[in-house]
C-alpha cells in the first residue's frame, strides 16, 4: 500500500461529494459536499493545501452492465479538469452503486433521504475512496485508471 493522504470525489450534476483518508490508506471519512458550480478549481486548491493528497480518486459511474452512461461522460469530464487544475494525480475508479449503498446506510441508520441528500453525496465519497483503498491494499495495485490532464482516462 502507498503511503499517503488520498481525496475521495463522488461528481453528481448538483453536487459534489468529498472524502479523504488517513496517511496509512487504512480509513476514509466524509469531508465535505459542494455544490457542483462551486467545485471548480478554487475549491480543489483549497483542498490540496488543506489536506496535501499524494493522489485524487474520482467515481466513475459506469451502469450495471458496464457501459458507459451520461453521467460517466459527465466524471470523466470532471476528473480531466481536476487533473488540469493541479499537480496531483487523478484516478477514476468504478463506483457502481456507491449512491445506492450510501443511501441505504443512511436510512439504516435512521436518515431520511429527502433531507440527506449532501450527506449522501459525502457518503458516496467515503465509499468510492474506501473500496480504492480496499483494492489497492488486496491488489498491491493502484486502483482504477489514471486521468490524462489533456484528455481523459
Amino acid at each position: 500500500m502507498r503511503p499517503g493522504v488520498r481525496l475521495g470525489v463522488d461528481v453528481g450534476r448538483a453536487r459534489v461529494g468529498i472524502a479523504v483518508c488517513d496517511r496509512e490508506g487504512l480509513l476514509a471519512t466524509p469531508v465535505a459536499t459542494l455544490a457542483r458550480p462551486d467545485a471548480d478549481e478554487r475549491a480543489f486548491r483549497h483542498l490540496v493545501d488543506e489536506y496535501a493528497p499524494v493522489e485524487i480518486v474520482v467515481g466513475l459511474p459506469l451502469s450495471l452492465s458496464g457501459a458507459d452512461t451520461a453521467s460517466t461522460t459527465d466524471a470523466r469530464e470532471f476528473a480531466a479538469d481536476v487533473a488540469r487544475w493541479l499537480d496531483v494525480p487523478v484516478r477514476l475508479v468504478d463506483e457502481r452503486l456507491s449512491t445506492v449503498s450510501a443511501q441505504r446506510a443512511l436510512h439504516a441508520a435512521g436518515r431520511r433521504t429527502k433531507g440527506s441528500r449532501p450527506v449522501i453525496d459525502q457518503v458516496a465519497a467515503v465509499i468510492i475512496l474506501q473500496n480504492a483503498l480496499d483494492h489497492e491494499r488486496s491488489a498491491g495495485l493502484p486502483p482504477g485508471a489514471p486521468v490524462d490532464p489533456d484528455g481523459g482516462a
